[in-house]
């Protein structure tokens, strides 16, 4: 059974909080972007598809922190939240100079790939309002020691968009904590986002700090190594044994570094084409290693949000089912099942994941 104690339902209004930046994605379908006449408009955020994620498909009671400038955008960006169920209530409104000198809102164009052609992501989020929250700004007291939270997720992109973020973090982990809320971060390292403010080794100054306070760490190797400084030898991108054996290297390296880990998780994709790739996930949790049902060749249609639904089923199998054997199986199912539809947020059903872990195939259900 899972060693996570997480605080009883009764006792929160929030199963799942996440804290990051949502930005408006616009997808051109089964187009370019560089010669697109329309595109067609998600909402979506490395942190925030988890709770949404937890909240549509896990039945979870989810919320968000994040800011919005309030304009059009923000509103529509609102709209996008509120019909994918995850309350609303936490967000930080700015107030526009009407032309997004001072304050604007995220966008991201996402091309989703096809065949020998890989997708691609464009994203427009510089001067953002969720990039300018400093601490102090959001009450966490009130959040974690008022309302109460089970379970709070952020990650490694929204604490490196801005010399801001990463303190921000650390500040709502550490009021987190306080009141025993299980802590979980996704390392999500994105070079692009860190180099503008002291690179690699502001990036590592900033995880390690916040990884004191994590109960659940969710990354691959290259998260491990570039975010915590942890050099693994013979990592590949498939799921072989070497990989495997890299894998459990690096988090034994890591749980002896931080001690407070209770769980960690990585997902283990082996890209063959932007359609097709081998899927798979590990996690350690007790002292013990649990490996997802391997499932080469999966078909996918859209990659994106793949990983943060992986993050959510692996969550609700530890937070609710209290299995980590489970909560690998769900997180995968659940990442396989995301990608199959277009979007950043999963489209998956509960019934959905289940009869996957069972190890149902495909036919058609009437």
């Amino acid at each position: 059974m899972s060693a996570i104690q997480v605080r009883p339902a009764d006792e929160c209004r929030y199963d799942i909080l996440s804290l990051g930046e949502v930005m408006l994605r616009l997808d051109p379908g089964e187009g370019r972007i560089r010669t697109a006449r329309s595109f067609r408009a998600w909402e979506g955020g490395g942190e925030y598809n988890v709770a949404r994620g937890l909240r549509r498909c896990f039945g979870q009671r989810a919320a968000v922190v994040t800011a919005f400038a309030k304009n059009e955008v923000g509103l529509l960006m609102e709209d996008f939240i509120l019909q994918g169920g995850v309350d609303t209530s936490l967000i930080k409104w700015a107030e526009t100079d009407g032309i997004g000198r001072t304050v604007r809102n995220g966008l991201n164009f996402t091309e989703r790939g096809f065949g020998i052609r890989g997708a691609v992501g464009c994203s427009d989020r510089g001067n953002t309002a969720a990039s300018q929250l400093k601490p102090g700004d959001i009450d966490w007291e009130y959040i974690f020691g008022t309302l109460g939270v089970r379970w709070f997720h952020t990650g490694g992109i929204f604490a490196a968009l801005s010399e801001t973020t990463g303190p921000v973090v650390i500040e709502a982990a550490r009021t987190a904590k306080k009141y025993g809320t299980v802590v979980s971060y996704d390392l999500n390292y994105r070079p692009s986002l860190w180099k503008g403010f002291g690179g690699l080794k502001k990036c590592r100054e900033i995880n390690r700090e916040i990884a004191r306070y994590v109960d659940v760490m969710i990354g691959n190797e290259e998260d491990f190594t570039a975010c915590l400084g942890f050099e693994i030898e013979g990592a590949d991108e498939n799921l072989t044994d070497l990989e495997v054996a890299s894998f459990q290297k690096m988090i034994a390296t890591a749980i002896r570094e931080f001690p407070n880990f209770k769980a960690t998780a990585t997902t283990m994709r082996g890209v063959k084409t932007a359609t097709v790739n081998d899927w798979g996930a590990m996690s350690w949790c007790n002292g013990e290693f649990y490996t997802a049902t391997h499932r080469p060749d999966l078909e996918i249609m859209d990659r994106v949000g793949g990983g943060d639904s992986f993050a959510s089923g692996f969550i609700y199998g530890l937070m609710e089912l209290g299995d980590p054997q489970k909560a690998v199986e769900y997180g995968a199912a659940h990442g396989a099942l995301a990608m199959t539809t277009p979007g950043d947020t999963t489209m998956a059903s509960l019934a959905e994941v289940e009869k996957i872990v069972a190890g149902a195939g495909a036919r058609v259900d009437r």
